[in-house]
């Protein structure tokens, strides 16, 4: 599975010592609620009741930075409104910083929401990578929006940037959603357009669901992400960071609660493409052993001098995922009991085996909360430039519907770096697409005014 990837995605992941979702699912209550909040967030007529036009924005101060003006301000979050009792006290305070030139010597005032990637805690870099470099390269301003559970926004009991529970990357998803609402409407009130979104990475996935809801024409360049994040934490080098055996615990613990209350709110739009991935599934345990064997010797050969890098593969889960994927009728829960465990060691499990209806449970809600074909078609795909990375290790697309299928007119494009390496290096490229699809949108709709 690692042929063609980035060896620079596999290392660099295999020295970051964190874990994800170490509490676990996050409680049942609050998983059930947001997967019925889900559906009224991917509805891009109900989700615009969910924010006034006027929600209250407040500028704490403005300042000079070199041919920048910067400005600092914050909001209640229009999540803590609505489910206050999910959301944590300290991240129901949404902070930002505008940064627009100092002198507008364009007809029009463009402005760009960035969304943060994973780790990208405060505003410094995106500012410098970003925002900064865009008002000098083409007088286009930026909006830097803070996420939940990051910076001045992140509990003091999580560690770094990984969240401790599943549901958190829900209500950080929720959140940014209506939080971007808030601030365009808000630019709009200022005179500010035209107006985009932007994110790279978890950031990117983000500023997808953000710019589904939007009921006007908006440029959007979503970077080094794809149409879903279930890939990401069950097939991608991520998968290694998972906290298996905290979530095994739970899901054996209610069982009952998660495959008769959870399951049946559950549903992906790729089903039809799990029935291959069970045949496929099916062949490779049928030759188990031989064909785990088989498959690590490829790797290690793939990995030249960096054989260590095994420890970090993701190929279990996404074995079991493709096995626990057949679906014999409309509901989940009816297969959950003819589903079987797969002795396939992960390494966060060295000694007991990856219970095949945890990964599908993993991978059902991840698609049922983050899969764009859940989420309103933005209202012009022409204005999305999408930048993808040829040998992303974090985000596998191959597996899963593409966004020319779901967004047909969309434009995406791509660079021959990894994941990691991309980030690094290509900022120029990301910058570049915000660019032409803000020249897009202006000669649209925008040459007579």
């Amino acid at each position: 599975m690692y042929e063609g990837v980035s060896k620079l995605d596999l290392i660099y992941r295999r020295l970051l010592i964190t874990k994800f979702f170490t509490k676990g699912w996050g409680s049942p209550e609050s998983m059930r609620r947001l997967l019925e909040f889900r559906k009224t967030l991917s509805c891009r007529e109900s989700c615009m009741n969910l924010v006034e036009s006027d929600h209250p924005v407040h500028v704490d101060k403005s300042y000079e930075s070199g041919d920048c003006r910067v400005m600092e301000g914050h909001f209640l979050s229009p999540f803590a409104i609505h489910h206050p009792e999910i959301m944590p006290k300290v991240a129901k305070t949404a902070r930002f910083q505008l940064v627009v030139p100092l002198k507008w010597t364009t007809k029009h005032k463009p402005v760009c929401i960035h969304l943060a990637g994973t780790g990208d805690h405060g505003f410094w870099r995106r500012r410098m990578l970003m925002a900064r470099p865009l008002v000098k390269e083409a007088q286009i301003g930026s909006i830097i929006l803070e996420n939940p559970y990051y910076g001045c926004r992140k509990p003091k009991d999580q560690l770094r940037s990984s969240l401790q529970n599943v549901s958190d990357l829900f209500v950080m998803g929720g959140s940014l959603v209506l939080e971007s609402i808030v601030l365009l409407h808000w630019c709009k009130r200022m005179g500010y357009g035209p107006l985009g979104i932007t994110g790279i990475s978890l950031g990117g996935h983000m500023a997808s669901l953000a710019a589904s809801s939007w009921p006007e024409p908006l440029t959007f360049v979503p970077c080094l992400s794809w149409s879903t994040a279930s890939m990401v934490w069950t097939q991608g080098v991520l998968s290694g960071a998972v906290s298996w055996a905290e979530l095994e615990e739970q899901y054996r613990k209610d069982t009952a609660v998660y495959e008769q209350q959870l399951y049946p709110l559950i549903q992906s739009p790729e089903e039809h493409r799990w029935k291959n991935l069970f045949k496929m599934g099916q062949e490779f345990a049928k030759n188990y052993p031989e064909s785990v064997n088989q498959m690590e010797s490829v790797q290690k050969q793939e990995m030249d001098d960096q054989p260590e890098v095994q420890s970090e593969s993701s190929l279990y889960s996404s074995i079991i995922s493709s096995i626990s994927s057949k679906r014999t009728n409309s509901n989940l829960a009816d297969n959950k009991r003819t589903l079987q465990q797969l002795h396939l060691h992960s390494p966060n499990l060295p000694n007991k085996p990856i219970s095949a209806q945890v990964i599908h449970f993993m991978r059902g809600v991840m698609d049922e909360c983050t899969h764009l074909g859940h989420f309103s078609k933005p209202v012009d795909p022409s204005l999305i430039i999408a930048v993808t990375a040829k040998q992303d290790a974090y985000m596998p697309r191959d597996r899963v519907t593409g966004l020319t299928d779901i967004w047909p007119g969309c434009e995406v494009r791509y660079v021959d770096r990894g994941h990691v390496s991309a980030i690094l290096f290509n900022q120029n490229v990301f910058r570049k697409a915000i660019i032409d699809s803000f020249n897009r949108q202006i000669s649209k709709y925008f040459s007579n005014a």
